[in-house]
């Protein structure tokens, strides 16, 4: 008889409705003269996150975070660290450490100086501090690198010197603010999942503020997307991508091509959009909270169109002539790893089609000035009403 797989528990607190929060952030405005740079944020992280605050320039996301440390005080509204209310203790009394985008490394000290910087300034005895420094090099791959200054180092080995030397008095909330903004392409993916290990060793309650969407999603249990200093929506990456809660969110968050279009049919299991900028009705397989002739927008992602030059079969469960759209390639990105296609509609709209590279050197990829048909499937993209 074969066993009975067994069931994993959830670790993820945040979907468990009685876990208690490690960082509460309730109701902060802070305001700067006239303008408000956050705006009545609330908010609650969980022990040993790794929470990304993701947003523009502008956003609120380096204020929010500053106000975590210290370095700027709350307007209005509460922020609680381990069930200890902030608001009246200094940046040096509280269980944090920042570490910021320059790195701020003593350019005269060595990577073993650096390291115990704030260890030796709380007096700890000189043997500790050796223990605790040679533990961290370990931790962040730079043994053998102590003796070594500052410039001596390459970019994201001094990241991992900064890191080191914020982790070295253990924090129970770690503030970075973009940590990987200063490497190049290459190196900052490397150092994603580098910082992903450290930060699952320790256990250590991360928190990211970044620009980067692809940081974000890389580094996250969860993301805190802000714009205009307000959180526009919160959730697991996959959650953020996959289902955004609005057109800024799903505009923000990687590419999607995006239409205005009137519900037609309002059904418990289907809904129908009547979309004059797509050229076709939309069909999409499942209910949405929506009233009759409601104008409302339709957002898909370029990976989840397919490309055809024959006009495909009807869907199983679509009605005939919906979910597809004629056009002709007008341009072709290759990138690699995929492929992007520029299509120009009969109507003269353009959307954009990725297609993955899973072949080398396809003789029967589709071409500039093709005709071609865009088809998707009813759960392919996403009903937004704001």
């Amino acid at each position: 008889m074969a066993k009975k797989p067994q069931l994993v528990a959830d670790t993820r607190p945040w979907r468990d409705p009685a876990a208690k929060p490690f960082v509460r952030i309730r109701n902060v405005t802070k305001k700067f003269g006239d303008i408000a740079a956050v705006a009545d944020v609330s908010l609650n992280i969980y022990k040993g996150e790794l929470f990304c605050l993701l947003g523009g320039s502008g956003s609120g996301k380096s204020t929010l975070l500053r106000m975590l440390a210290g370095f700027e005080t709350p307007t209005s509204g509460t922020i609680e660290i381990d069930g200890q209310d902030m608001s009246k203790v200094a940046p040096y009394n509280r269980p944090v450490n920042m570490m910021f985008q320059s790195y701020a490394l003593f350019p005269h000290m060595s990577v073993a100086q650096n390291i115990a910087y704030g260890l030796k300034r709380d007096g700890l005895p000189r043997a500790e501090i050796e223990a605790r420094v040679a533990e961290l090099l370990q931790l962040v791959k730079l043994t053998g690198y102590e003796n070594r200054k500052p410039n001596q180092l390459s970019g994201g080995q001094r990241q991992r010197v900064a890191l080191a030397r914020a982790l070295a008095k253990r924090p129970k909330l770690l503030l970075l603010d973009e940590p990987l903004g200063a490497l190049d392409k290459k190196l900052r993916e490397e150092t994603q999942f580098e910082l992903v290990k450290i930060q699952e060793t320790l256990g250590v309650t991360f928190i990211v503020v970044t620009h980067d969407q692809e940081e974000a999603m890389s580094l996250a249990t969860r993301i805190g997307v802000m714009n205009q200093g307000e959180i526009a929506m919160v959730g697991e990456p996959t959650e953020i991508y996959e289902f955004p809660n609005s057109r800024f969110v799903a505009n923000f968050i990687g590419s999607a091509n995006m239409v205005e279009g009137v519900v037609t049919e309002d059904e418990p299991d289907h809904v129908r959009i009547q979309s004059k900028e797509l050229g076709t009705d939309i069909y999409v397989s499942h209910g949405v909270d929506c009233s009759p002739e409601q104008i409302l927008w339709w957002a898909i992602r370029p990976e989840k169109i397919n490309l055809s030059r024959e006009k495909p079969a009807p869907q199983a469960g679509v009605p005939s002539e919906t979910n597809m759209v004629k056009g002709y390639v007008e341009d072709i990105a290759y990138l690699g790893d995929m492929t992007v296609y520029q299509v120009k509609l009969d109507n003269g709209r353009y959307i954009r089609v990725t297609k993955t590279n899973a072949l080398r050197g396809d003789p029967e990829a589709i071409s500039w000035d093709e005709t071609v048909w865009a088809s998707w499937a009813g759960t392919s993209g996403s009903v937004l009403v704001s």
